[in-house]
């Protein structure tokens, strides 16, 4: 599948059982390793396993499989995206870490979640992921995918950042601030949250920009549509200011760059099988919502 390409949804039945590629990331962690040899058999008895990778070091593109599923927590999903590339398949994400909101299929769960898909009980959810340059005097000198989250931040000396902002190539305005957050939907419950940023529907197709630590009381953060093109300068950088994408540096900036953020053709894809609500894992995952009264 390429980068303009999504994954239909496939009919399965008894004699076409659905064809899985295991991902992992065990990490010098025995106990990861022995959850995950505690589930194969769950995941044998309902599907088809024609790959396995713990390194995240295999070529995706040609396994065969209808799908992949992910055995870790919310950065293996993010690991996953970034291995996958343009070569994006749907996703199942069991959680054996400790937040789970992306990798949301319990462990004890994961028999009945694969039994759903056994019997086409589930959907694709389509997930936008960004595509982030950087230009230097007008040249290229980088490009990343990434799912989560751009992130500009400032280092060593730790002064006020001014970063501008143009939208579709005309000035915004210019945020005073410690960095300067670009989430997608997904990455809206990350760092965006805990900046103080909306919590976006994760398939809207937006793109919301937080600063950090604003120097103005009034600057709030801004929901747009994911269909422009946003670019960023900062004005008078520090020496280790940064462009990051999930949570990895592509390259230090300088006065003279400029930082473009569109959407990527790349999309990622995440199964929900029948019996997941949104709504109640921002209430489960994040404490969302104040008080839940059940009927």
């Amino acid at each position: 599948m390429n980068a303009n390409e999504k994954q239909k949804k496939k009919v399965f039945s008894p004699e076409n059982r659905p064809k899985v590629f295991l991902l992992s990331s065990v990490d010098n962690r025995p106990h990861l390793s022995q959850q995950i040899d505690a589930l194969r058999p769950t995941i044998k008895e309902h599907v088809d396993i024609v790959g396995e990778d713990e390194d995240y070091s295999d070529d995706l593109s040609s396994t065969g499989a209808d799908f992949v599923i992910v055995l870790g927590g919310d950065g293996s999903i993010l690991r996953a995206a970034k291995r996958l590339g343009s070569h994006q398949m749907p996703v199942l994400g069991v959680n054996l870490g400790k937040l789970g909101f992306l990798a949301d299929i319990k462990p004890d769960r994961l028999g009945e979640a694969l039994q759903s898909i056994a019997q086409n009980k589930y959907r694709f959810v389509d997930h936008l992921m960004m595509n982030v340059q950087v230009f230097r005097d007008g040249e290229k000198i980088a490009e990343k995918v990434g799912l989560n989250e751009a992130a500009i931040l400032g280092g060593p000396p730790y002064e006020i950042q001014n970063i501008d902002l143009f939208v579709d190539g005309q000035m915004a305005t210019t945020y005073s601030c410690d960095g300067l957050l670009i989430s997608t939907p997904v990455g809206s419950t990350a760092h965006n949250l805990s900046a103080g940023g909306p919590i976006l529907r994760k398939d809207l197709q937006a793109f919301v920009i937080s600063p950090i630590s604003p120097h103005t009381l009034t600057v709030r953060p801004v929901v747009d549509t994911a269909d422009r093109v946003y670019e960023f300068v900062v004005q008078k950088p520090n020496e280790s200011t940064s462009i990051v994408l999930d949570g990895q540096t592509i390259t230090k900036l300088c006065s003279t760059d400029r930082v473009r953020i569109v959407r990527d053709k790349s999309v990622f894809q995440l199964i929900e099988v029948v019996g997941n609500n949104y709504y109640s894992t921002l209430r489960e995952k994040l404490g969302w919502g104040g008080q839940f009264k059940k009927k």
